[in-house]
């Protein structure tokens, strides 16, 4: 049994019975809150491994919350369930600081196995002894899951920070939009591989010193992607 403390905030008692019944069974420690105000006093007040999010809350939106716990530095992987289908609220999801995100219908297996790997990879992130890397004037600690140039934080998402460390992880590789959705999103069934594009985008507004002339994220026409550094 895992004992991870997982933390459900959704309003809809049939959801949160069903969902609570088999991740318990699954041996996750559940939670549940049922409106924004009190997810986000929860999320923010006590220590959770994983937080599932429902987008249409009462008092307060889905990604109101996930944008608070991430300004007050909740790190628990946040996956983010949504009846919406358009990409471009997944998209604001997952730039406000949400690490996956599941439609409404979904399959409980569907959401088993994107749990299990969000904590895969908050496990690999967390691994003392875990890697220093330097390039530039930035230093990334894969440990303290921080980035600094010149000593002074840089504000990255959690996706944004896996991203990165795939990137540096395979230095003069070329790695092409899908291999980056499979590796560090962990599925193929993402809207497109816009998402990427999109994350590359903010990532590189963050780390390059010139994001007209990237230095370090550098596109590889009709291919893919390459980390110099």
């Amino acid at each position: 049994m895992s004992g991870k403390r997982i933390l459900l905030v959704e309003d809809e008692p049939g959801l949160v019975l069903t969902l609570t019944d088999r991740l318990a069974s699954e041996g996750y420690d559940v939670v549940s809150a049922g409106d924004g105000p009190s997810g986000l006093t929860r999320a923010v007040g006590e220590k959770w491994d994983l937080i599932l999010l429902d987008v249409m809350l009462p008092g307060m939106n889905g990604f109101d919350v996930v944008k608070e716990i991430r300004q007050k530095k909740v790190t628990a992987p946040v996956i983010m369930l949504t009846a919406r289908g358009q990409v471009v609220d997944k998209v604001l999801g997952l730039k406000l600081g949400a690490d996956d995100y599941l439609t409404k219908p979904f399959e409980t297996i569907e959401l088993l196995a994107r749990i299990e790997a969000q904590l895969r990879r908050a496990a690999a992130a967390s691994t003392p002894g875990a890697p220093i890397y330097e390039f530039g004037d930035i230093v990334m600690d894969v440990r303290k899951a921080e980035v600094r140039r010149n000593g002074k934080i840089i504000d990255l998402s959690a996706r944004e920070f896996l991203l990165l460390k795939y990137f540096v992880e395979h230095r003069e590789a070329t790695l092409t939009r899908d291999e980056l959705l499979n590796d560090v999103w962990g599925y193929h069934s993402m809207p497109s591989t816009r998402t990427v594009d999109v994350h590359v985008a903010w990532l590189r507004q963050k780390i390059e010193p010139d994001v007209k002339h990237p230095q370090y994220i550098v596109t590889v026409h009709g291919l893919g992607y390459k980390f110099i550094g």
